[in-house]
């Protein structure tokens, strides 16, 4: 399944920042249909072309909330994408970020979704599980 949110792209520049925008593709951290915002690429180069390149760095937002994060430019094809280990904590901190969802909240219902039925009602109330809270 191919899920695909549109991100802020910035490439910086020793002494310029290069905005565009693109759409992140959540399943596989590929970076696709970039276009520059104030930037000819045609007249002058692909920001990463330059010598003054630096970093490119990327934003997904949402409802005035964002998570940055980084991103790779292999100079040789020209393609944006993001690490594995990056876009796994993207959507950590997405999660998080957007929809309240803390790690401890996704433990507690992956636990109560691995419980069988009627585990725990014969527990007498405060008994000791075993587990660390």
């Amino acid at each position: 399944m191919d899920l695909k949110v549109p991100i802020v792209i910035s490439d910086e520049l020793t002494e310029d920042i290069i905005m565009s925008t693109g759409s992140l593709n959540l399943a596989s951290g590929e970076i696709n249909r970039i276009e520059y915002q104030d930037y000819d690429a045609v007249a002058r180069g692909l920001p990463f072309e330059s010598e003054a390149y630096e970093f490119t760095s990327g934003t997904l937002s949402n409802g005035g909330k964002d998570v940055e994060f980084r991103v790779d430019v292999d100079k040789t094809t020209g393609q944006y994408s993001v690490s594995a280990s990056e876009l796994l904590e993207i959507k950590v901190r997405a999660a998080a970020l957007f929809a309240g969802v803390t790690g401890k909240a996704l433990l507690a219902s992956a636990d109560a979704a691995a419980a069988p039925a009627g585990a725990g009602e014969s527990r007498p109330r405060g008994s000791r599980t075993g587990r660390l809270h």
